[in-house]
């Protein structure tokens, strides 16, 4: 038995649902394929409810070497790394290193200003379309500094953003505890990034969205991306129902993407980031108004649905290695120390990959060595905040419009492929904005 459709969307996250939905608004039959039995309920659950619009930075790699000594020692509640996984990261690491100096880091936060400038307004366009503008309260988030030397790294930072019209409200200590009254003294000022917004069900917000992608007509099957194969004229997938038959796929498999462009020919220094997080009741009537970051603590608090969610920072290993919670365990003491958190209210830590290239910005087109192929990964910790506007801009060029920005930033080809003696490396950076074929 097989099935037919225009395209086939391998991953039913928010970089995948989100690529769906624009894809089906332009006239196609969109298949989401996935492995769970939902949408969202794989790292696009598990996250800080952000959508970054003030993010124009990325987040660089450290290089002083006072950074660099105290991340070696393996210690911090921000960063912990498996000394086993280094060999196999270490393509990854380095590029990630060099491409975070400082004229990297303004090339890369010029390639993802018109994304990230979007997000948000992406995310409210299908939030009001599939009911689900009472997920996000627009907050924004506070990042709460102990330090005068981190405080006076925060400002400067700050002051590189507020050229791009964002609103950042600088606060003492005073300032931040009349915003968050419930926080524990220890905090000598914030910046109060006013512009994101703050979902407080990210796995939730995902499934209103595939909601929306159903009742339009779209079709969600249970099956397995890996089994992804060209067959010509198109592509084709094994459901659950049987196999499937696409003109066009669609890559969007976050941390698992590796999984289908490794077999079809393609090598990128792709890396993944681990993170924990764990929920807390409040004791008491004590209530978080806003996420708040602990730059100094490494860790971030944010009200959701839930309860209040812990989040840690990075956590670099193999994807499938046992989970190591040193992070979760590190951080639950100081955060206790800011906010009256009780008992947890899951017996263990969610944990959950993101998909990370080394110069910090997505993968978005077409892949070049084969018709019909489309790539939408690696929005590393802005898969929620990226994944409407990334679909977008997929949608935009899979169908032949003009799309809303260069989508050169973004293509496989920057990490130097040369192509096939059939596709040159100019045919295929051009193939981007050739309308599907009909």
């Amino acid at each position: 038995m097989s099935d037919r459709a225009d395209v086939v969307v391998l991953g039913a996250g928010i970089v995948g649902v989100s690529a769906a939905l624009h894809l089906q608004e332009r006239g196609r039959d969109v298949v989401l394929v996935e492995r769970a039995p939902k949408a969202g309920m794989g790292t696009s659950y598990g996250n800080a409810g952000l959508i970054e619009r003030s993010s124009i930075y990325p987040y660089a790699f450290p290089r002083d070497l006072a950074s660099l000594a105290r991340y070696a020692l393996n210690r911090t509640t921000d960063a912990h790394y498996h000394a086993s996984a280094l060999p196999g990261l270490a393509p990854f690491l380095v590029r990630y290193w060099f491409n975070s100096s400082p004229k990297g880091v303004e090339r890369i936060a010029r390639s993802a200003r018109p994304l990230i400038e979007r997000s948000l307004a992406e995310h409210e366009r299908l939030m009001a379309a599939s009911g689900s503008t009472g997920l996000m309260r627009k907050v924004g988030w506070i990042k709460g500094f102990r330090t005068p030397r981190s405080f006076d790294k925060g400002l400067r930072d700050a002051e590189r953003l507020r050229g791009f019209a964002l609103e950042i409200d600088t606060l003492d200590a005073a300032g931040l505890a009349e915003r968050e009254p419930h926080l524990a003294a220890g905090m000598i000022g914030a910046l109060h990034f006013r512009d994101p917004g703050a979902v407080s069900d990210p796995g939730g917000l995902v499934e209103r969205y595939n909601a929306l992608f159903l009742q339009r007509g779209g079709r969600f099957m249970k099956g397995d991306a890996a089994t992804l194969e060209e067959q010509a004229p198109g592509w084709r997938v094994k459901t659950r129902d049987g196999w499937l038959q696409a003109r066009d796929a669609v890559v969007a498999l976050g941390p698992w993407s590796d999984l289908v462009y490794r077999k079809l020919g393609y090598r990128l220094p792709f890396g993944i980031k681990r993170g924990y997080h764990l929920h807390f009741r409040a004791r008491g009537n004590a209530v978080l108004n806003h996420p708040v970051l602990d730059a100094d603590g490494g860790y971030l608090l944010a009200p959701m649905d839930r309860g209040i969610r812990l989040t840690t920072g990075a956590e670099f290993a193999r994807r499938e290695a046992p989970m190591t919670p040193v992070q979760m365990e590190r951080a639950i003491p100081k955060a206790r120390g800011l906010f009256p958190l009780a008992e947890p209210l899951e017996d263990m830590p969610w944990m959950g990959s993101r998909p990370c290239l080394p110069d910090m910005l997505p993968v978005i087109g077409r892949a070049p060595k084969h018709q019909g192929l489309w790539l939408d990964f690696g929005h590393q910790h802005h898969g929620l905040t990226l994944g409407p506007v990334s679909g977008r801009l997929l949608a935009e060029m899979m169908t032949g419009e003009t799309p809303f920005t260069d989508p050169a930033p973004y293509r496989m080809e920057r990490f130097g492929w040369h192509g096939p003696d059939n596709l040159t490396v100019s045919e295929a950076a051009g193939a981007g904005t050739a309308p599907a074929r009909q």
